[in-house]
């Protein structure tokens, strides 16, 4: 079994954290300043059809044409500028993040992505932090290793905790042997399971899939993401 506690697992995130803060430099200029600039070129093709629309009356057509245009523009900076933001947990809560995360995950894989979120559940949001890492690490893995036609992801309580299950029907693996392909992944997971002192599992075996659950038990009532 990997140790989360080793200095490969302790440099990755700090490499990780570098790479997010980038990101979140180039989340704020998408938001920030190309977002504006488009929203200003919109008000300034309203101004346009107004002073002209006499003049030239099909200019309303030709400019709601490009004003829809700029509508899917900022649609894609937004939603790439939320993506972007290592905070987005804590923004946006943790059902969004992982609706968010398998979405953008469907994309790169060829079956069903099924995701099972359960609204009843309620975790810190370190905690939710912690099981969003883990997913993306877990869902990367199954895409790009397993040979998997099936992704689950599951969301759900469990008595006065709350679990995260991640499965898939892929090639599986021996969980206690090192190899390049799911070492590095392992490692993250546990590393961050370990920071937050989850119950963290990973089921495999050759030909029987892989099932990486994560179980949080809070010390006191907390509140929603």
């Amino acid at each position: 079994m990997p140790d989360p506690s080793t200095s490969l697992a302790k440099s990755l995130v700090t490499l990780l954290r570098a790479r997010e803060g980038e990101y979140e430099r180039v989340s704020r200029l998408l938001h920030d300043e190309i977002g504006q600039v488009l929203s200003a070129v919109g008000l300034q093709l309203d101004v346009l059809r107004l002073d002209y629309k006499d003049q030239v009356p099909e200019i309303a057509g030709r400019t709601l044409e490009i004003q829809n245009l700029l509508e899917r523009a900022m649609k894609q900076v937004r939603d790439l500028s939320y993506l972007l933001n290592p905070a987005i947990v804590e923004r946006a809560g943790l059902h969004s993040a992982l609706d968010r995360l398998v979405g953008r995950s469907r994309g790169l894989f060829p079956g069903p992505i099924r995701l099972l979120l359960d609204s009843s559940v309620r975790i810190p949001p370190d905690v939710g932090t912690a099981f969003y890492r883990i997913a993306e690490q877990a869902i990367e893995n199954a895409v790009q290793h397993s040979g998997a036609t099936l992704i689950e992801v599951l969301l759900k309580p469990a008595k006065s905790a709350a679990s995260l299950e991640i499965r898939d029907n892929g090639t599986g693996f021996l969980p206690d042997a090192h190899n390049s392909e799911n070492g590095l992944g392992l490692a993250l997971m546990y590393y961050y399971a370990e920071q937050k002192n989850l119950e963290f599992k990973i089921k495999s075996g050759t030909d029987e899939g892989t099932i990486v659950s994560v179980l949080y038990v809070p010390n006191e009532l907390t509140q929603p993401l």
